[in-house]
């Protein structure tokens, strides 16, 4: 079966302080597209949402436009932006840099299941 979608009439959007989140869903593959805007941080535009100290999501992704800081639970930090693919496990906090919105796209699925949803 093949099955096709398109980002621009998405299957659900969710919004939260300073972005939101577009996801289509397909048999075996849940794909978000994400928008920060200059200031969002996780830990301060999310998590009152998730009820989590640090976001729990798995993500692989990519980033179209924009910078984002990444920084661990444990302490490892890095900086992504444009032009780059990303794996980052659960347990992180990560913010926009610079003027630029970020704009990214999630292809492991929890970002479009779970992210920005109450537990």
């Amino acid at each position: 079966m093949i099955e096709v979608k398109t980002v621009e009439k998405p299957d659900e959007r969710r919004d939260f302080p300073r972005g939101h989140l577009e996801a289509v869903h397909l048999t075996g593959l849940d794909f978000a597209v994400g928008t920060f805007e200059p200031g969002w941080r996780w830990s301060e535009s999310v998590a009152p949402i998730a009820g989590t100290e640090s976001c729990q999501i798995h993500h692989n992704g990519y980033i179209v436009q924009g910078r984002m800081r990444i920084r661990m639970d444990e302490g490892g930090e890095t900086e992504v932006g444009a032009g780059d693919v990303f794996v980052v496990p659960p347990g992180h906090d990560a913010w926009v840099v610079g003027d630029e919105p970020v704009v990214l796209y999630d292809f492991e699925g929890g970002m479009a299941q779970k992210y920005a949803k109450a537990e």
